[in-house]
Order: C-alpha cells, then structure tokens, then sequence
C-alpha cells in the first residue's frame, strides 16, 4: 500500500543548489508533497522559491534557528505517512522517492530507511547510512569507497544519515524529532539511536540514489564546521552515558587522539572547543536510552575507528 510523503528541504542560502534539488524532485516517479524550509538568509530565497516552483509549500523563519528546529518546523507543517529529508545539496535520481519509502511500505517495524548518496562524479560513496562504534561515535557507511561495492558493505546499519534520509512520521513523532540542542550535525545520527532505542528497525534503501554535493553551507573544513561537529560529539557523549560506561577509557583515548590531531593538522582547537560546549550543553538533560548492541558496529576496533575519522 503506497504510503503519501512529504519531502522536508531546509535551506539556508545557495539558491542555486535548492533550485536543482527541486527540479530533481519534480522528475521523481510518485507523487509527493514538497515543503521547503528557507532557514534565514540574505536572498530572497523563499520569493525565488515560490516563483519557480509554485506547488512546493514555503516556510520562511526571519534567522536562522539552526537545522534541527527549521527542519522540525517543516515536519510538523505536514501530514504525509513517510517524511523524507534531503538537505538542499542533494539531487535525487528520477526514483529515489519510490525506493526510499519501500523498506516502510513492506515492513511495518521499520521507523527509518537510508539511501545511497554518491558523492559528485558518482564513483565514490559519501554515505549510505550511518553506523556506530562502541563508543556511539558516528560515521558514514561505506564512505569514500567505491560506488560500484555499496553493496558489500557489511557494516551495522543505525539509521539514515539526513542528508537524504526517509522516516515513518509516527516513528519521528514518537522520538520527538531532531534534537534541537543540536545546531548543526549529528542531529541525524541521535536520532536513529533514539529511534533504534525505542524499538523501531532501519533499513537500506540501495537503489534510492542521490548525489551528495555536501559541506555546501559551511565549506570542505571551515573552523565552524570542526566546531559544531565536536559540539555533537561531546553532546552524545554526556546525553548517552558513554565515559560511564566499560568503553570510557577508549571514548577518552580516541577523542584525546582526534582532538590533538585536528589541534596539529589546522593549528586551531576547534575541535576540542566544541567538544566540551556539548559536553556542557548536554548537563542536566535525561540520559538517553543505548540502542541495541545489533544496531551498533561492534566490531569497529580502534584504529579502525580512526581510520573512518580520518576518510569523514
């Protein structure tokens, strides 16, 4: 039984890649509605929006709330079955929305599905989905590997990464949504382990295909990106419990080793700024439930775990 959908797009400057990403939307195979979040910005994104693309439905926030609380407000705008997210750098092959839904159209467990985003040129992959270590440290499946092995990639499966992610809405209503405390990144990852945590499954979606330009608002490695990343990181370590628990000597051995190599590499402490405002951030708030150890990569040892940091 087809399932109605609503795509959530929240942008925040560089019309030029929303404008792509709905014209991708608009070749895709079933129906669909569009909801397009303009995030704050200097342009007249949400008139140049309404202009081009007259059927998608625009909200405009005066400045920027960050992405989790645009996107929240995007999510809550509509009333499909299915909520799929793509960031505004995202175009979609003519039937990713077909694919990305059928894992929740054939299973009713299923509270998420993850897509297969190549990065530009399509060799490479950038994601497809997202996996945790032991410590809940996050990565990319199957990052910057080749596009034609995607499929051989046997790593755990937490959730979607949100860049093209799809969610069953009752799932993301149950969970409560993104997290707000999170301005940028990790938001998608705390929520496929709040998803996995509450008992809902996740699958891969590998013919649901999209290219993932990626860091598009930040840039490649700006400071802030390094910032808000490290922000996520110390937040889901204090918010999980994690340096309470057998793993805490090698959370603490790798964040040391990632914080002093990014120290070193861009002569900056960027990464261990963020770190300890998340960490901060995260005081007071409820732990969060584990997910269950089949949604976790156990096996990551690590140095693996530094080598997935080191290709993210």
């Amino acid at each position: 039984m087809a399932l109605s959908i609503d795509v959530v797009v929240t942008a925040f400057g560089r019309y030029d890649l929303t404008r792509s990403c709905l014209l991708h939307l608009q070749r895709q195979t079933v129906r669909h509605n569009v909801i397009v979040v303009i995030n704050g910005s200097v342009e007249d994104e949400a008139g140049s929006v309404r202009r081009d693309f007259p059927a998608c439905w625009v909200i405009e926030l005066e400045s920027n709330r960050g992405f989790a609380e645009a996107t929240n407000l995007g999510v809550a705008a509509g009333e499909g079955e299915i909520v799929v997210l793509l960031n505004n750098d995202v175009d979609c092959d003519p039937a990713f929305l077909e694919e990305i839904v059928l894992p929740l159209e054939e299973d009713p467990t299923v509270g998420s599905s993850s897509s297969l985003l190549l990065r530009p040129g399509r060799i490479l992959v950038d994601s497809m989905g997202l996996v945790a270590d032991p410590t809940l440290a996050c990565f990319p499946r199957h990052q910057g590997l080749a596009a034609s092995d995607a499929a051989s990639c046997q790593l755990a499966v937490t959730g979607p990464a949100g860049a093209g992610a799809a969610y069953r809405r009752t799932a993301w209503e149950q969970v409560g949504g993104l997290d707000e405390h999170l301005l940028a990144y990790m938001e998608d990852f705390d929520l496929a382990l709040q998803l996995r945590a509450a008992g809902w499954g996740s699958q891969l979606a590998p013919a649901a295909v999209a290219v993932h330009i990626g860091s598009a608002t930040f840039g490649s490695s700006p400071y802030r990106q390094r910032e808000n990343g490290g922000f996520g990181r110390g937040y889901v370590l204090r918010r999980y419990g994690v340096m309470c628990r057998s793993r805490a000597a090698r959370a603490l051995l790798t964040e040391a080793t990632v914080v002093v190599a990014d120290a070193l590499v861009n002569r900056d402490l960027a990464a261990l700024k963020g770190r300890v405002a998340g960490w901060r951030a995260a005081k007071g708030l409820t732990k969060r439930a584990l997910p269950p150890t089949y949604s976790v990569g156990i096996g990551i040892g690590f140095i693996e775990s530094l080598r997935m940091r080191r290709r993210a």
